[in-house]
């Protein structure tokens, strides 16, 4: 590559945001390798003039000034910065120059070209200059901070982060001939792809506190592992005008924690839209995502929503790469959040949970656990305290809608499988108090409306599956396996026993009528009892006519189950009738207590609720008072239906979904086995997460 052409020298000097705009078009239209180094250059000074705190660097004098008077208005609060006219910083040429030929002269006269065979590279020469990159950085620890992706900060600071120092290693490769090096990305880690075929892999950089050891291995290993980190080898793989994409989308407008840049947003935001237009977005779930962003603060006319633009990021997430991509679902539970459609955020979110199951966690991992943790601590506890499940205008609230209970706990199945064969915990003491405290806002009636059934068959299948096609036998997946196959045999066994319960959950469903209970607590049989149990009722007394008819509803029906009365169910307990499900719905005097002030609490909120509601929620009448109609149903919400997947939710399935009492005790020991020994590891309380919470999303990496 011989230095900037001349149709990208002709866009300077860069005065506007349109002007960058043509720079960048001009690069993606007009040329089949865009130069990542130049752009990367040009992205960094622009960002720097308008987060830093600093005057502009000695390599950009001619924009100093400026940039000191953007940086001034824009971080003045936000009162004092309305009407400002924004301030762009000009960029000139020979200031780009000087930092591009810096690079180049730094790559080429590190790389001896003759020990190497030209077309394509070798792992070794990915190894030499991910070599040169990184003997090159500062040496304190500074890799978590913002603006430190672009190129500008390597030749002013010598300071990369994770994913700047990927990007270099593209750009030297360019610079240096080689065109089949490519960026690879998950949702928090980058590498490099190259190859005749592009299939081999080597890491180029770190993540977390450093893994130095790992450059020029291949990523392997971490796929075998099943972390999220390697998305099970469904990475973003980027052509060149795809890492243009990369480049834009790592662009950080934050100023400080609380303050963005609305000159950079904005630029950001132009570019995204090129990009999209000219169809190099198609392939990259984050891309779309953080689009979808800036629509949110900023909308364009004419461009599809917000929402449009998450549904398309999932969408590209499904089909490109088979549902491995968490965050397009988090991107779009935020947002819902954030409109207060909680219903929809919680089902969001466990769809999230749902593809974090396909992982095994390891401590790499944690930027995705902290998005769950600020979602199971933060946003769904507030969301059963306050939210309604629909809009402004729907009165039901979360709480007394059983499908926002069946999206609470399938979130809470897909972090429990999640955990399921990894050799880091997830679940401890702080995620189990939270999931009582968020489980006893739900009434047992709600509870009871909601049908749970194993789906571990189901998964087995898939997975076996899948292990076929990537013949790839992996030992942490396997481990999961074999607990399902296990448990499909007590799925089976427990069927027979669960025809009756399922009987009375149809009975439940439909809608009883107040005085129809009473007639039955009587021993008459109430009208929908007549419609559903005619038939076994008439065959029963027709079996015994010299018998009383009070016992034909109970020893003689054909739906009695006689186990409830036999000993033996205790499973060769010394106490005889008591099941292992009765121990674990037992209460200790210390839950009993807790359990009576969230009812207290509980009923003062629907009272409170009950004289607030006027007859706008009940045009027609029907349900004001049930005591003077009581021949009308009692409207009740459908019954949701889930699959659970994981074996700490399916061995609670039966206390979660009944109206008995709930043990609390036994909840947190079954939620945080085999992993009280990890407790002191982890952050003893979410005092740690205070920002959480917070409608601004946090910062991260590409």
């Amino acid at each position: 590559m011989a230095g900037i052409r001349d149709s990208a020298k002709r866009c300077f000097p860069l005065q506007d945001i349109k002007s960058v705009v043509s720079l960048f078009r001009t690069e993606l239209t007009e040329t089949t390798e865009p130069s990542l180094a130049m752009l990367s250059i040009v992205a960094g000074i622009i960002e720097n003039v308008f987060t830093s705190n600093r005057g502009g660097s000695s390599s950009s004098d001619s924009s100093e000034p400026t940039g000191r008077a953007t940086v001034n208005s824009s971080g003045s609060p936000a009162t004092a910065a309305v009407g400002i006219e924004p301030i762009f910083p000009v960029v000139e040429l020979p200031n780009v120059e000087a930092l591009y030929c810096k690079f180049e002269a730094q790559i080429k006269g590190s790389v001896d070209l003759s020990d190497y065979k030209p077309g394509y590279a070798t792992r070794g020469l990915i190894k030499k200059v991910s070599d040169i990159i990184w003997s090159s950085l500062t040496r304190s620890y500074y890799k978590e901070k913002a603006h430190l992706q672009s190129l500008f900060s390597y030749l002013t600071g010598n300071k990369l982060d994770c994913f700047g120092v990927a990007v270099a290693v593209v750009a030297a490769c360019q610079i240096l001939g080689y065109e089949d090096v490519h960026l690879a990305l998950s949702e928090d880690h980058a590498w490099v792809v190259f190859g005749e075929d592009g299939t081999d892999t080597a890491e180029v950089t770190w993540h977390g506190k450093g893994n130095e050891d790992k450059r020029g291995q291949s990523i392997k290993l971490g796929v075998a592992e099943g972390s999220w980190l390697y998305l099970n080898d469904h990475p973003v793989v980027c052509d060149r005008r795809m890492e243009v994409a990369a480049l834009v989308s790592a662009i950080n407008p934050s100023i400080n924690s609380s303050l963005d840049s609305i000159e950079l947003a904005s630029l950001q935001q132009d570019l995204m839209w090129l990009l999209y237009d000219l169809g190099h977005l198609k392939k990259y779930p984050m891309a779309l995502g953080n689009l979808g962003d800036l629509e949110s603060i900023d909308p364009t006319p004419g461009r599809p929503s917000t929402i449009e633009l998450f549904q398309e990021a999932i969408a590209v997430g499904q089909n490109e790469y088979d549902n491995h991509h968490v965050y397009p679902y988090t991107y779009l539970g935020g947002h819902l959040y954030r409109k207060y459609e909680y219903k929809r955020a919680m089902e969001q979110w466990a769809e999230a949970a749902g593809v974090i199951s396909r992982y095994n966690y390891n401590r790499e991992d944690e930027e995705v656990y902290k998005e769950f943790m600020e979602i199971a601590n933060d946003l769904i506890p507030y969301i059963l305290k306050t939210g309604s499940a629909g809009d402004s205008e729907s009165p039901m609230k979360v709480i007394n809608d059983p499908a926002c209970y069946g999206y609470f706990l399938r979130f809470y199945d897909g972090i429990c499988l999640w955990e399921e064969g990894s050799t880091t915990p997830v679940l401890h003491i702080t995620w189990a108090k939270r999931f009582i405290a968020s489980l006893t806002r739900f009434s047992a009636d709600i509870r009871e409306l909601v049908e749970v059934e194993s789906g571990r068959s189901g998964r087995l299948s898939s997975e076996v599956e899948a292990q076929g096609e990537n013949g790839n036998q992996e030992e942490s997946k396997q481990v999961k396996t074999d607990d399902i196959k296990e448990e499909e045999t007590e799925t089976k066994e427990e069927a027979t026993g669960k025809e009756a319960g399922d009987k009375k959950k149809e009975d439940f469903n439909q809608n009883i009528v107040s005085r129809g209970k009473r007639q039955q607590k009587a021993g008459q049989p109430s009208d929908s009892q007549g419609r559903t149990d005619t038939k076994g009722i008439d065959s029963a007394s027709a079996a015994a006519p010299f018998v009383d008819a009070s016992c034909s509803d109970t020893m003689l029906s054909s739906e009695t189950d006689f186990n409830d009365f036999l000993s033996t169910r205790s499973n060769g307990s010394a106490f005889p009738g008591m099941t292992m499900e009765s121990v674990m719905k037992a209460e200790s005097p210390a839950e009993m207590a807790f359990s009576r002030r969230w009812k207290s609490q509980m009923s003062e909120e629907e009272e409170e609720e009950e004289e607030g509601k006027d007859v706008r929620e009940d045009p027609d009448g029907l349900h004001s008072d049930s005591e003077d109609c009581p021949d009308l149903p009692v409207c009740r919400p459908p019954m949701a239906h889930i699959l659970l997947y994981s074996a700490k939710m399916l061995a609670l399935k039966e206390i979660l979904t009944t109206s008995g009492k709930l043990n609390m005790a036994a909840i947190q020991l079954q939620l945080t086995a085999q992993s009280q020994v990890h407790v002191s590891k982890r952050p003893r309380s979410i005092s740690e997460y205070e920002d959480y919470g917070s409608l601004r999303r946090r910062p991260r990496r590409e």
